[in-house]
């Protein structure tokens, strides 16, 4: 004869091991995911560096065409920094001595505006 209380303790043991099963499948499958998003996070990082060097690059570029040409306003053609990139640089004001020029950057979808105010006499950075 079956005794019905080992038919239960069969069950019970059944539904744990299950409910165990699933607990540890979706632990495993977090944790998964977890690193995957992680180095697409690391990827937006390292394309935001690098458009804000682009930016950076440009705002030398400035710098050297002022020193140049003292008259130079900036100008909406994009400049070569490096290879296949490049950045913006656009003038909003041309007063003397101190002139504003906002440097924009796009690298991976990732956008870079920089706006930095030069002396042109002196060609040295009054705002960052």
């Amino acid at each position: 004869m079956i005794n019905p209380k080992n038919k239960n303790s069969g069950f019970i043991a059944l539904i744990s091991v299950i409910i165990i099963s699933v607990i540890l499948l979706l632990v495993t499958i977090s944790t998964s995911l977890d690193g995957f998003y992680s180095r697409f996070n690391i990827f937006d990082y390292e394309s935001k560096e690098r458009s804000n060097a682009l930016a950076e690059a440009c705002a030398d570029t400035v710098l050297l065409k002022l020193i140049n040409d003292s008259s130079y306003t900036g100008g909406g053609s994009p400049v070569v920094v490096s290879g296949a990139d490049t950045c913006t640089i656009d003038s909003t004001s041309a007063t003397t001595p101190d002139r504003t020029f906002i440097l924009h950057s796009i690298y991976n979808n990732s956008y870079t505006n920089l706006q930095i105010i030069v002396n042109v006499a002196s060609a040295s950075v009054v705002k960052w």
